[in-house]
């Protein structure tokens, strides 16, 4: 059964509006559980001090260092039911901000990094890579990207599982989904569906061979993750109604699904794929971060090491 004990809310240094904060005082309210806000701070202009002594350097980074908690610490007073949860600040001086979360991930065992997240361009996935992205990519705990969607009671949350494979890996990933998506179903006393997406007929077959049937052949792949879709379902007690599959692409299937039952949650696995492949393919959970509306939760598969621990 999925649980949270230790959360980090990353600090948006930008932005008055914590939406990482908010979030996670209003998850620690419901599951009594701890939360540490983290910003993560460098200036570069530390780098052309290296003809002060090291005191004097060492003065400057500690005068920014505590101008920073001050200004968190008046963030954090001015959030609602901050004053309700176990929350503590802390700041960091780190000139790679994803780095530094990691570490204090695998240093302090946290079990949920929430993180705001924005828009990214096209180009921009390709060349450079921002900060969630490399979290949803290394870092070992599940990682909670917020948006601005409201957590209403009795809202839905949408587990994106894989049931219509037969890999031992995918199949334990489907579970560790169902899980951490019925976890927040009871924790925000919400209603929770699952998606489905399964290829379309190949069109070099239908091409190639006169006598194939597309119609036949999409029926029954589609019957085949309809059944798969209620045996997974039943374990959950999920009704046939709140289970979706649909024909196409797995981030066009779950953002449409999403956007039509008004998800407040999407849950979603991520193997953690990393190097060219990554860059250039990118994880479905990357795709599905820029064109859903909601919040997104990426959760690793068992034994996943960050290659920072590594």
């Amino acid at each position: 059964m999925a649980s949270y004990n230790k959360i980090l809310a990353v600090v948006d240094p930008s932005s008055e509006e914590q939406k990482s904060i908010s979030r996670a005082i209003e998850i620690a309210e419901k599951a009594k559980t701890q939360v540490t806000a983290l910003l993560c701070i460098y200036d570069f202009s530390y780098e052309m001090t290296t003809m002060l002594s090291a005191d004097e350097r060492e003065t400057m980074r500690s005068a920014m260092i505590n101008e920073r908690t001050r200004w968190l610490s008046d963030v954090v007073a001015n959030i609602p039911s901050a004053d309700r949860v176990d929350l503590d600040i802390k700041v960091v001086w780190h000139n790679r901000p994803f780095e530094s979360i990691i570490y204090e991930v695998i240093d302090h065992q946290y079990d949920l990094i929430v993180k705001g997240t924005h828009l990214h361009s096209t180009l921009k996935s390709i060349i450079f890579t921002p900060t969630d992205w490399h979290l949803l990519r290394k870092a070992p705990a599940s990682v909670l990207l917020v948006k601005d969607h409201a957590w209403p009671a009795n809202g839905n949350v949408l587990a994106a599982i894989n049931v219509g494979t037969e890999d031992s890996d995918h199949q334990s990933l489907n579970t560790i989904v169902s899980e951490h998506a019925a976890y927040f179903t009871e924790l925000l006393d919400a209603n929770l569906h699952f998606v489905n997406s399964y290829p379309g007929t190949p069109v070099n077959i239908a091409v190639e061979m006169p006598e194939f049937d597309p119609r036949n052949y999409n029926n029954t792949v589609k019957d085949y993750h309809v059944d798969a879709m209620q045996e997974h379902a039943e374990t959950y007690n999920v009704h046939e109604s709140q289970c979706h599959v649909k024909e196409g692409l797995t981030e066009d299937v779950i953002s449409q699904v999403a956007s039509n039952i008004d998800a407040e949650l999407v849950v979603i696995g991520t193997v953690g794929r990393q190097g060219i492949s990554a860059a250039l393919i990118g994880n479905t959970a990357e795709h599905v971060i820029d064109i859903i509306t909601c919040d997104l939760l990426a959760l690793k598969p068992d034994g996943f090491k960050s290659p920072l621990e590594l």
